[in-house]
């Protein structure tokens, strides 16, 4: 069996850095796909050059940074904008403002893309509980696209709905940066055989990002996945580089 890889950033219009940043790990290293947080204002230039780029596209369904499409009372706290505790997010949603505010985020990616996105995932993992959960694999199964799975529970829920999925995955945002060059390759050493995905935070730090957590650890995961050095070592490897389209 083969080994193949999907190297996912997440998080593409956060901020323009971000975006940026993505772009450049794509171009430079082994970033092979990307998902759009479409609840941010999307510059129409980089848009234009992410449907340029040969990336994956998928959808970063959004429920807990910033404010909704929708009217949904049930997500947003006093100030209408969404709950950042996923957990707590999830636990006071109602399932119909959700799968509203779902299908909102879908329909401005099939308008801002003009076309389907490559799989679903979820910003701070909000689509591990309930009711989140459900409504993703509805809507994942509607669009006909495969979703990410981050254990053995979400991958056996995907799979039993029907939907594709990786076999592995592999990946952390913390108070340090996740992927720096000393863990992808020990990473891409001990990859698994059969499809798995590295969930990624790549991207260049700005003043739109001083607020995140996850902020100049991006910069850090740009020299271990965004640079010729970790493309040549995955082809050494024998690592076949793709994207959910390809599963």
């Amino acid at each position: 069996m083969s080994r193949r890889l999907i190297v996912n950033a997440d998080d593409w219009g956060m901020t323009r850095g971000v975006s940026e940043g993505i772009l450049a790990a794509h171009r430079h290293g082994i970033v092979t796909s990307t998902t759009v947080l479409v609840t941010a204002d999307l510059d129409r230039a980089l848009v234009a050059r992410l449907l340029d780029s040969g990336l994956g596209v998928g959808l970063h369904v959004n429920l807990t940074l910033g404010k909704p499409l929708t009217r949904g009372r049930s997500l947003v706290d006093d100030q209408r904008r969404f709950v950042r505790d996923a957990r707590h997010a999830a636990a006071r949603a109602a399932a119909a403002d959700v799968r509203a505010e779902v299908e909102a985020q879908v329909a401005k990616f099939q308008k801002t893309f003009r076309r389907a996105p490559t799989h679903l995932d979820t910003h701070h993992h909000v689509g591990l509980h309930p009711p989140v959960r459900e409504v993703v694999v509805h809507v994942a199964r509607a669009l006909g696209v495969p979703v990410r799975s981050q254990d053995d529970a979400a991958r056996t829920r995907a799979r039993s709905a029907g939907l594709r999925t990786p076999d592995h995955f592999f990946g952390e945002s913390g108070p340090g940066a996740y992927w720096s060059p000393a863990t992808t390759l020990t990473m891409l050493r001990a990859l698994p055989e059969g499809v798995s995905e590295f969930m990624t935070h790549p991207g260049w730090f700005d003043a739109d990002l001083a607020y995140s957590r996850y902020g100049r650890q991006r910069e850090t995961e740009m020299v271990g996945l965004g640079t010729p050095a970790a493309r040549a070592t995955a082809a050494a490897l024998g690592i076949t580089l793709c994207t959910f389209a390809e599963l």
